[in-house]
């Protein structure tokens, strides 16, 4: 039985051409890009090229890309890599609703001794900005701030609240966590302001285990890696040159494909969201009506456990998930939803949905069929 995948915001199949393109350098100019012989210079071209091109995606310095292995990676090195900078500024602000690899980033920041600020959001999920300003003081050196939530999909002014930030403090630093929005939102880092920006292949049709961390230049950034000294001393490690160039292939292919995305996977969401209004009278959407990616959607059946659900879908042959992908399988309560208000309960009701690039309408049609099928059932 064929799958029907909508967990899209855990990761997506590789776009096409992404691998033929990564091929040669999985087998044939296997050489260690820090090498000086013919092999390696081939790989170390082919990486250099790679970095040009995904800067070039972003409106950035080749110089300015740092390549990771994901955006769990570049979230650490984002705020670990500038607290650990000698400078006279310490302490880390971020939003309640970030991703786990923020969040875990700043508590462990906390118990090492860093001043922390966490702040929270209103029922939409949107950011409190007066209370993040609040917490931006004189020890500040930098502020997280996700582009798109990854459980929700819903978007942050992220502009408007870069420049309120530098308006209250321009000395302080600021980074985001971009990589669920890069699918549907153009990213930008000079039009979004921002200092540090993380993104990660493989939630957008690139290869996992492929990620970088933008740093403007001038940024100061202390490695969490220490080593050989690679990307100018700031992540040491062997480079993965066929990960950088499926990195790069991907990026280029969904900066080309956005405007589809945007109207296509919009509406094929719009369209499975009201087939389950319709057959759920009191099924509850988490996901804000404006200001949201038009991949996600994330709804609560009350009444109705979350995992129960998950795994009738799967035995259907539909892929969903109740959040995060670092919580599938774990009990924990869905921190987002629990920010935006809802109780434990209503959080263990709720299920994401998120839709990507290869998605079909037959796809979504056939899925809230089977959905709304096992609801009627396990009521």
């Amino acid at each position: 039985m064929s799958m029907i995948y909508l967990d899209h915001a855990a990761t997506t199949p590789m776009r096409p051409g992404v691998w033929d393109a990564m091929r040669p350098y999985a087998s044939d100019v296997f050489g260690n890009s820090s090498g000086v012989h013919g092999t390696s210079r081939r790989a170390k071209n082919a990486l250099e090229e790679a970095r040009e091109r995904i800067a070039a995606t972003l409106g950035a310095r080749p110089k300015e890309i740092v390549l990771t292995s994901g955006g769990t990676e570049a979230d650490n090195l984002a705020l670990k890599g500038v607290v650990f900078n000698s400078g006279p500024r310490r302490g880390v602000a971020t939003v309640a609703t970030e991703h786990e690899a923020v969040l875990e980033t700043t508590d462990f920041l906390r118990r090492v001794g860093f001043p922390t600020q966490v702040v929270g959001v209103d029922a939409r999920g949107s950011v409190d900005v007066e209370a993040l300003l609040d917490a931006i003081d004189a020890n500040s050196a930098v502020v997280s701030i996700m582009f798109l939530n990854n459980e929700t999909g819903v978007i942050q002014d992220l502009p408007g609240i870069v420049a309120r930030i530098k308006d209250h403090d321009s000395e302080v630093l600021i980074h985001s966590d971009a990589v669920q929005a890069f699918s549907s939102e153009k990213v930008d880092v000079d039009e979004l302001g921002v200092d540090l920006l993380s993104i990660t292949g493989h939630k957008f049709g690139g290869p996992k285990g492929a990620g970088l961390l933008y740093v403007r230049e001038g940024t100061p950034l202390e490695p969490v890696l220490h080593g050989g000294g690679q990307e100018l001393g700031r992540r040491s490690g062997t480079h993965d040159v066929a990960g950088a160039v499926g990195l790069a292939a991907a990026m280029q292919a969904a900066s080309s494909d956005r405007s589809r995305f945007r109207s296509q996977v919009g509406e094929i969401r719009d369209d499975f969201e009201k087939r389950i209004i319709a057959g759920v009278d009191d099924v509850a959407v988490n996901t804000p009506e404006t200001g949201r990616s038009p991949q996600h959607l994330n709804v609560r059946f009350p009444g109705i456990r979350n995992e129960t659900l998950l795994l009738r879908l799967d035995r259907a042959g539909v892929a969903a998930s109740a959040g995060s992908a670092c919580q599938s399988g774990a009990p924990e309560v869905s921190h987002v939803l629990e920010s935006m208000g809802l109780s434990a309960g209503q959080a263990r009701e709720s299920v994401r949905f998120s839709f990507g690039w290869n998605s079909t309408g037959d796809e979504a049609l056939a899925a809230s069929e089977i959905l709304l099928g096992l609801v009627e059932e396990l009521r």
